[in-house]
């Protein structure tokens, strides 16, 4: 779990990073969570756009996602979230405490 000084700089390193992943109208399906998985691993923090045609809000999509990899919520805003997972084999953000 994050504290609001760990999302403070979360959200600051993730402001210049585009969203890599689109959620549409199929909603969440199993291929993305893998490969958001993948980029968790190789990026850590991960930005995904959330399109107008999707079943879902923004808020409950990034909860979705979140849930599914085993992620932590950064920031929603608009129509992106942000979500942090810590890689497992080289970590390359060091959180505050």
């Amino acid at each position: 779990m994050l504290n609001s000084r760990q999302r403070a700089q979360l959200r600051g390193l993730a402001n210049p990073i585009n969203a890599t992943f689109q959620i549409g109208k199929s909603g969440i399906v199993p291929n993305m969570v893998k490969q958001v998985c993948d980029a968790l691993e190789a990026h850590e923090l991960v930005k995904i756009h959330v399109l107008e045609n999707c079943p879902l809000d923004t808020r409950e999509a990034c909860g979705q996602m979140a849930e599914l990899t085993g992620a932590d919520p950064v920031q929603v805003i608009g129509r992106k979230f942000i979500i942090y997972k810590a890689s497992e084999e080289n970590p390359e953000i060091v959180l505050v405490k």
